[in-house]
């Protein structure tokens, strides 16, 4: 699933393509993709003759701001969008075209068939859901290392299920949450009344700067991830430990190795990464491969 980093940057480059373009009608081939309204048609209808006026991001979900419209859009596990010439031919899984006056239109390609799209009026999107119970944007100035241990450093869950939780904090998905955790030197299956706040500052420095080096490089292609113009992101050749298990650390030269923590693959240097000798009573276990 595109994470903070990968949707950033269709965010930016969606903007570069679409911005100003005015839509003459909307196909829909696969309805369920329309969350809201539900009826594709009355989707396609309120789209048409509107205009495009920037594309904005809030967490993993694509805010598409229109002259009196608000299209939310998440791409789940493959979702991708790309603009075309009117008389180029439509890819298999292609379900929903944003046909535009200028001869030009925006595909939607979804092969697992998981996205969303939600039509809202102006700042409906922000109040209702999806978008209402999403956490702190860790790219914000509003992420303070105040702010960042008040949503979640008296909680007494592992830490990596709480980073990934979108109520707290939104964007960090598996695969940078296993960089920032490493970075920072935590084990992922730490509770998070363990940590210290030493280990709080280095965990909120390793987020920020693990995700805006991701955001630089144009993201992490690890399955079949590209921008708004068919380009892959260059992340993945600077990920540090998250897919390169058995493979040495870059740190310490120790083997990586691979679990389930909270249900997902994680990546972890013992070494870099030590679960505490000494367990308070608020320390889980570290589960076992």
């Amino acid at each position: 699933m595109p994470e903070l980093p990968e949707v950033e940057t269709v965010r930016r480059t969606l903007n570069e393509l679409i911005r100003g373009k005015r839509i003459e009608r909307v196909t829909v081939s696969l309805p369920r993709i329309i969350q809201r309204p539900h009826e594709p048609e009355i989707f396609a209808a309120a789209l048409a003759g509107h205009t495009i006026e920037s594309v904005e991001r809030r967490g993993k979900f694509l805010r598409i701001l229109l002259d009196g419209l608000v299209l939310v859009s998440h791409l789940r596990m493959e979702g991708r969008y790309g603009v075309y010439e009117a008389d180029e031919p439509v890819e298999l899984h292609t379900h929903v075209r944003f046909h535009f006056e200028d001869g030009t239109e925006l595909r939607y390609k979804d092969v697992r068939q998981f996205g969303t799209m939600h039509l809202f009026a102006p700042g409906e999107d922000l109040v209702l859901p999806p978008l209402n119970k999403l956490g702190i944007e860790p790219l914000n100035k509003e992420f303070t290392l105040q702010a960042f241990k008040k949503e979640v450093a008296h909680r007494s869950t592992k830490i990596k299920p709480l980073l990934l939780n979108q109520e707290y904090i939104v964007g960090l998905g598996n695969i940078y949450v296993d960089e920032a955790l490493f970075t920072a030197g935590i084990h992922p299956e730490r509770t998070a009344d363990s940590i210290k706040p030493a280990e709080w500052t280095k965990l909120h420095e390793a987020i920020r700067a693990t995700l805006s080096r991701a955001v630089d490089a144009g993201g992490s292609s690890i399955k079949s991830y590209v921008n708004g113009q068919g380009e892959m992101g260059m992340f993945q050749h600077e990920l540090l430990i998250y897919g390169r298990k058995n493979e040495p650390c870059r740190k310490c030269g120790a083997s990586i190795d691979k679990t389930v923590v909270g249900g997902r693959g994680t990546h972890i240097c013992l070494k870099c990464q030590p679960f505490p000798k000494k367990r308070g009573s608020n320390a889980a276990k570290p589960a076992s491969k």
